[in-house]
Formats: C-alpha cells, sequence, structure tokens
C-alpha cells in the first residue's frame, strides 16, 4: 500500500509507473480518434467508444452484480457521464478542427480543474501558489485556442471550448470517485459506471445513423478497428488502472496523468505530419508552469 502523509497518500514507484502507462496509452487516443474520424462522424466515434467499452465491462458487472451499492447510483452515474460518457463526444466534436497534438496539449488542464473543483466543492485547501498555476495554465490554454492552429479566431475558440469542458468533466469525476467512492472495488466501480451510460450510447448510435455507415462506408472495418481499440485500450482497461490508483494515491496525482499524454500526442501529431510552432510550445510551456504551481 502506498504510504500516507496525513489524509495525503503518498505514490509508489509503481503509481509511477502506471502514470507511465496510462500516459502511453491516453496519449495515443487522439491519433486513434483522429482515425477514426476518417469513417464516421464525431457523434457515431463517442457512441462507438462507449457502447464498445461498455458491452467489456458487462460481464464484469455480471459477476460482481451483488457487490454494487445501488444507493450510490448518482455517483455511478456521475462517473460514468463526466469521466468516459461526455468527453468521449467532445474529444471528437474538437478534433474535426483541431489537431490532436493540440488535443493532447489541452487536455493538460485536467489537473488544473481537478484542483478547483476539488478546493470548490469538496473543501480542500488551496493556496496563492495553486490560484497562480491556474490562471497560468488557463492563460496557457487560451493562447492555444486563439493562436495555436490554423483556423479563425471564432472557430479555434469553439472547437477548443469542448476539450476545457472535457477536462472540467474529468476533474469532476475524479474527485467525486475519489470523496464519495474510495470504498468501492476500481472494477465494479467502472463497470457500474459504465452500465449507466451504456443507455446513452444506444440512443446516440440510432440517432447518428451508424448501422447505416457501416453498411455504406468502403473499408468501414478499418475504421472500427481503430475506435475499437480506442475503447477497449483507453476507456476499458486504462480506466480500470486509472481509478485504482487515485484510490491508493489522490485525485492530483492522478490527474497529472496529463503532464505526459501532451508529449505521446505531440510524438504521433508530428509523425502524422501535422504541424508544430512556437505557439505550441509557448502555450505547452504554460499550462505545464501552471500545473507546476498549482501542486505547491
Amino acid at each position: 500500500m502506498s504510504q500516507k502523509a496525513g489524509s495525503t497518500e503518498i505514490p509508489e514507484k509503481r503509481d509511477y509507473f502506471i502514470l507511465a502507462i496510462l500516459s502511453l496509452i491516453w496519449g495515443s487516443s487522439f491519433i486513434l480518434i483522429k482515425l477514426g474520424l476518417e469513417y464516421f462522424t464525431p457523434m457515431q466515434v463517442g457512441a462507438l467508444r462507449i457502447f464498445i467499452a461498455a458491452l467489456a465491462f458487462i460481464p464484469i458487472t455480471v459477476v460482481k452484480r451483488k457487490q454494487i451499492d445501488w444507493s450510490l447510483w448518482p455517483f455511478f452515474l456521475i462517473v460514468g457521464l463526466t469521466g468516459s460518457g461526455l468527453p468521449s463526444f467532445f474529444f471528437p466534436l474538437a478534433q474535426e478542427e483541431l489537431s490532436s497534438s493540440i488535443a493532447g496539449i489541452l487536455n493538460s488542464l485536467t489537473p488544473l480543474f481537478t484542483l478547483l473543483i476539488g478546493a470548490w466543492i469538496f473543501r480542500t485547501s488551496i493556496s496563492y501558489s495553486k490560484i497562480f498555476g491556474v490562471i497560468i495554465g488557463l492563460v496557457g490554454a487560451v493562447l492555444l485556442i486563439l493562436l495555436g492552429d490554423d483556423l479563425a479566431i471564432n472557430e479555434k475558440l469553439y472547437y477548443g471550448f469542448y476539450i476545457v469542458l472535457a477536462t472540467i468533466c474529468y476533474g469532476t469525476s475524479v474527485n467525486v470517485a475519489k470523496a464519495k467512492m474510495n470504498h468501492v472495488d476500481p472494477t465494479l466501480l467502472m463497470s457500474t459506471a459504465f452500465l449507466f451510460v451504456l443507455p446513452l450510447s444506444i440512443v446516440a448510435l440510432i440517432w447518428s445513423g451508424t448501422h447505416t455507415t457501416v453498411i455504406e462506408t468502403p473499408g468501414v472495418g478499418t475504421g472500427i478497428f481503430f475506435v475499437g481499440i480506442l475503447s477497449l485500450l483507453s476507456t476499458f482497461y486504462a480506466s480500470i488502472l486509472f481509478y485504482k490508483m487515485v484510490q491508493r494515491t489522490n485525485p492530483v496525482f492522478g490527474s497529472s496523468v496529463t503532464y505526459l499524454i501532451p508529449i505521446v500526442g505531440l510524438f504521433w501529431g508530428v509523425l502524422d505530419g501535422e504541424s508544430f510552432g512556437i505557439f505550441h510550445v509557448f502555450g505547452m510551456a504554460l499550462i505545464m508552469v501552471g500545473v507546476y504551481f498549482s501542486r505547491k
């Protein structure tokens, strides 16, 4: 078990190892979303991602059904919607116009919103250095949204806002899971949470005409493969690893996986021929400085 310092558990070497594994998996998710968008609409990518992951979780839910505390249903619902449900739609919507590199960089706002939500809702302490870090990080994000890609200013602001919403969702999910469900087995937590968002994915699949796309789109099997990998690795497997780590440590440490995600995202983006300029570097640097001060 992790050692404790007061009410905060100190991460062990294995937690840092898991952090590295998660950064590789989630850092690769942006390029998988981009590849999936070559065959499906953003709504379809999000719906398929949730649906496939939910199906993978069903056997766990069935086996452990007697262990589920249904009195916690509001928290299962919140974790399901904010941890995976809504972000699964926000990222494809953003990546219609933003590169996977920029998506990965903006995703590093997650620790800042984790800190803010923890202080606002769960009354965790927040210092002046943390407030400074939040401001600097937000400035970096705004810089990226406005100047970091080859889009008109109003379009950048619009599409970048989807990722900001996703990071707010992540900050909410990790705080709720730690504060209200820390005693729940992480595998059971995620399988039950996905049970609550499964109907959302089914409605979205039908409403977006996914079945028609599957029938009529040439080579669609390749798109299903990319979204399937995204679902099973980035959503199913990584979610279990992540919440196990959060239970042993703390929400801010868990969300710090987003420090490394941009590096992996940039690597895939450059390999895929995406542009990368000075504003990308400057914006990412400001976000990282902000995250550093937010942890002090």
